[in-house]
Formats: structure tokens, sequence, C-alpha cells
């Protein structure tokens, strides 16, 4: 049964969590992984002249592209988070738009080089639902790249997670977990031309890897 997700319940989390996560004294970073100066930079993205970030959070990494001149859009759930990114990135150019991310690419027509997330939209939305529309916002030869967690063996599919622990308020979503090989069917079903998906491994033997999935559009 598809998971049932509450976009009113869910945005108070990611409230919640804007308050704590967003650093004032933050500076533009990049990078794909929880570990930082760990892994491959924006380069997976090619050399796109506008670019939208599903899931955009701090909005550390959307700064860097706009800091190099290029269009950089991001969306987000959290009206918190949008008005901290808005403020701290003004003089960037950096666009920050606040929206449930799959009525945001159903209701807009406008078509990028690149979409992306960094433990982001793409870990927080149905698949099945989100790709399609992914497709449908990108130009010939664009580019879809995403990363998060890997799957916990044998624990597949959306995955129920409490915000903070299992006491006070029950605040929770859905993520999404899969082995690589079925991230790449998911995607070249959505209508994309190719999926590459691996997971790197951590700088520290042991330690948690980073899901790495790339797509191109036909």
């Amino acid at each position: 049964m598809p998971a049932q997700h509450d976009i009113a319940a869910e945005t108070e989390l990611w409230d919640t969590f804007a308050a704590s996560a967003f650093k004032g004294d933050a500076e533009p970073s990049f990078c794909w992984t929880q570990y930082a100066g760990h892994g491959p930079g924006p380069e997976l993205l090619g050399n796109p002249r506008s670019v939208l970030e599903i899931g955009c959070g701090t909005g550390r990494a959307l700064a860097c592209f706009a800091q190099r001149g290029i269009a950089a859009r991001g969306v987000d759930l959290s009206p918190v988070m949008v008005k901290k990114t808005t403020e701290k990135w003004a003089t960037t150019g950096a666009e920050f738009v606040c929206s449930e991310v799959l009525e945001y690419l159903s209701e807009h027509a406008e078509v990028y080089d690149a979409v992306y997330s960094i433990f982001g939209a793409a870990w927080f939305t149905d698949p099945g639902r989100l790709f399609p529309l992914v497709r449908q916002r990108l130009r010939r030869g664009g580019v879809f790249a995403f990363s998060q967690p890997p799957a916990i063996p044998g624990a597949y599919g959306p995955q129920g997670m409490y915000k903070g622990g299992f006491a006070g308020k029950a605040m929770f979503s859905y993520r999404y977990s899969y082995r690589p090989a079925v991230w790449e069917r998911l995607l070249t079903r959505a209508g994309f031309a190719t999926a590459d998906a691996q997971v790197l491994d951590a700088p520290h033997p042991g330690h948690i890897g980073t899901l790495l999935v790339r797509a191109v559009a036909p």
C-alpha cells in the first residue's frame, strides 16, 4: 500500500528541522555525501546554465551555482527554511520557492538543464510520482542526480521515520529506499535514456556509504 503523506504534518516537521539545521554563518558549499570534502562535486551535472534543487534545505549548494552565474532555483516544503535561505543568500542571485515538490513540478512549465537533490526531496518523495515530473522539467540531454543514504539490506520501499527520537509529539515522514538496480529501473521507466546508481564507500571503513544516482534525459 502506498505511503499516505500528510503534507501539513510534514511541513511542521521540516519547519522544526529548519530552526536547528540552518546556521547563520554558513558559507556556500557543494558536497553529494554526508562527509565534507568526500566524493565527486557538481561536475556530475555537466555544465548547466540552469539548475533546480528539489528539497534545497539550507541552500548552500544552490548558492554555489548562483555565484557562478548559473540560474539557480530551489524548492523546499518549509516556509521557515525558505525565509531563512532567501535572506541569507539574497546577494548570490539564488531563488528559493516554498512549495511541495510534486505540486511545483506539476504546476510550473519551466525547464532546466539539471535537477538535483542532496539528501532532499528525492529521498522523501514517491519516485513513481516524482521521476516522471522531473523528466518533464528537463531539457533534452538534461541531467537528474541525487544522493542519500543507501538502503538498509532487506528494508526497501517507503520507510517511516520519526523526527527527534521516540518521545514527544509524533512528527514523522516517509523516506524511500531501494537497491541501486531498482533505482535505475524506476528512472528508465520514467523516460530517462540512461540511469546509473551506485553506493559510494564512506571515507572510513565500516561507515555508512552514500547512494549516488545520475540519469540523463533523452
